[in-house]
């Protein structure tokens, strides 16, 4: 970021039909900054329409032609000059005149036949003014520009601490890594689709889809609470077992609660993620765990996690079963409609289920 730009480095164009006053203009400028002379206001445009502005116009008001309140207003109309002070020079001294002048957009007057102390101390005070605006723009445009760059940082080291804490957990079990994206991606997917429904259009909006998607693979981060010997056992759990295996929801639940309560405000994204972790396991018909959550009870969140998790679960190979073709676990989607899962969620996955496929397929465990 540049500092306050040394004034003599700044550019006045002169404009005037009246050789005479370019002359005296010129002459009592050049030495303490870049000139540019125009004598009408044609030329006056086209040198503006260049490649260098000028960082100040002097402007006769009378020109035959385009004259100063026209070329003017033309300036101030187009935004790569609106911001280009302009001081007119003029032999009128009506109130009137005057108001005509700051209405184009002038921003001082200097009258006829020209003070050369009071023309000196004009540009010099216009000049500094700009140099200030255009030096707090940039500073605008740099912070503007590092708070952008950090937020990036923020969100990747943040994406990326979610998947390596979400990792940990699918370390400990049979599933691999692209669960974690083939899910989080299902999830995005069904989200978008369901909020074709009135029902859902406010609710899912790009802001929400988006955390969905990032909070998604956190779904089974109590995992890490599970021992093992159940957690890692390639046979059937007894019932006591299975009682283990379902405090991973809670584990879950309080693991994110906990970061929650670290913060000092809400957090839509944590609220999310701990949602998803929480209730992941609840079915429609009030048969599932940890809290026998049933119908619209259970969050969205929860209601889209639970599709896309067994969906992928079915068609993925563990050791305690094949693998699944999609059209028979699609079949099996469309058979736990109102029961496992949300009618309404099991409609938006029926529209995009080559959808599914597609993503399972890309995040494939043998790639």
């Amino acid at each position: 970021m540049n500092a306050v730009p040394d004034l003599r480095r700044q550019t006045v164009l002169i404009v005037d039909d009246t050789p005479e006053s370019l002359t005296q203009l010129y002459g009592l400028l050049k030495d303490h900054y870049r000139t540019q002379i125009a004598n009408g206001g044609e030329r006056a445009l086209q040198i503006v329409a260049g490649d260098t502005l000028p960082d100040l116009v002097l402007l006769d008001v009378m020109m035959p032609g385009i004259g100063g309140l026209e070329v003017c207003r033309r300036l101030k109309d187009d935004p790569r000059t609106a911001e280009i002070p302009v001081i007119f020079l003029t032999a009128m001294s009506e109130n009137e005149d005057e108001q005509a002048g700051f209405d184009a957009g002038a921003v001082d007057y200097i009258i006829k036949p020209i003070s050369p102390p009071i023309v000196m101390a004009r540009v010099s005070t216009h000049l500094r003014l700009k140099a200030a605006s255009d030096f707090l723009e940039d500073k605008a445009a740099f912070l503007q520009s590092e708070v952008e760059r950090r937020t990036r940082e923020v969100q990747v080291i943040q994406d990326v601490t979610i998947m390596a804490l979400a990792s940990l957990a699918e370390t400990r079990d049979h599933e691999t890594g692209n669960h974690l994206r083939r899910t989080q991606n299902y999830v995005r997917a069904l989200a978008v689709e369901l909020r074709k429904h009135p029902k859902y259009r406010l609710e899912l909006n790009d802001e929400t889809i988006m955390m969905l998607y990032k909070s998604a693979p956190l779904h089974d981060i109590g995992k890490v609470g599970i021992p093992d010997h159940i957690l890692l056992k390639p046979g059937r759990l007894t019932p006591e077992e299975f009682e283990v295996m379902k405090t991973h929801t809670t584990l879950g639940r309080d693991t994110i609660a906990a970061a929650e309560r670290m913060l000092d405000a809400p957090s839509n994204f944590l609220r999310l993620a701990r949602e998803i972790a929480h209730c992941h396991q609840e079915k429609w018909d009030g048969s599932g765990y940890p809290q026998g959550l049933a119908g619209e009870n259970i969050p969205l969140s929860a209601r889209l996690m639970a599709l896309a998790d067994v969906y992928d679960a079915l068609i993925s190979r563990r050791v305690y079963k094949p693998a699944f073709a999609h059209e028979q676990a699609v079949e099996m989607m469309r058979e736990g409609s109102g029961r496992h899962f949300d009618p309404e969620v099991v409609k938006a996955f029926l529209q995009i289920s080559d959808e599914f496929h597609t993503i399972a397929l890309r995040y494939t465990d043998e790639s």
